[in-house]
């Protein structure tokens, strides 16, 4: 199997999935949404404002796959689906939700942080150092 990650050691694979998964902001938004209930896709789709349905349709099932989630097919006419999280999704979900609530707390602070990086940046000032290269980061 090919990696999917390009050249990640072993032991940081799962921490780089986890945090593909978490950044991607429709699936995170999908997580909270069926964190609240069990959902109908078109549900689903009302409350991810801005979804596509196609993109919905692909992270339900990536989330499906990694048992974040269950699908339950009701033998109706049209078929009906519904998707609840699975006890892993809402493991998933708790942390999603604090890190949610980090960045609803210090939304403040991190436009305080770039109001003043940016006024240093407009004086023509990198607050008296030269910008470094970035690294690669290991993850060991």
């Amino acid at each position: 199997m090919k990696p999917r990650h390009g050249h990640i050691s072993e032991s940081c694979r799962p921490i780089s999935e986890v945090l593909s998964l978490i950044g991607d902001k429709w699936t995170s938004l999908i997580i909270e949404r069926l964190h609240e209930e069990p959902l109908r896709f078109n549900a689903l789709k009302r409350r991810v404002h801005g979804i596509s349905q196609k993109v919905l349709t692909s992270s339900l099932r990536a989330l499906e796959r990694d048992g974040f989630l269950e699908r339950t097919v009701y033998p109706t006419v049209p078929p009906s689906v519904e998707y609840r999280l699975t006890p892993f999704g809402h493991e998933l979900a708790e942390p999603l939700s604090a890190l949610k609530q980090f960045a609803l707390d210090n939304a403040d602070r991190m436009e305080a942080a770039r109001t003043a990086y940016d006024a240093r940046n407009a004086e023509g000032g990198t607050s008296g150092h030269q910008p470094q290269p970035i690294q690669p980061a290991t993850m060991a």
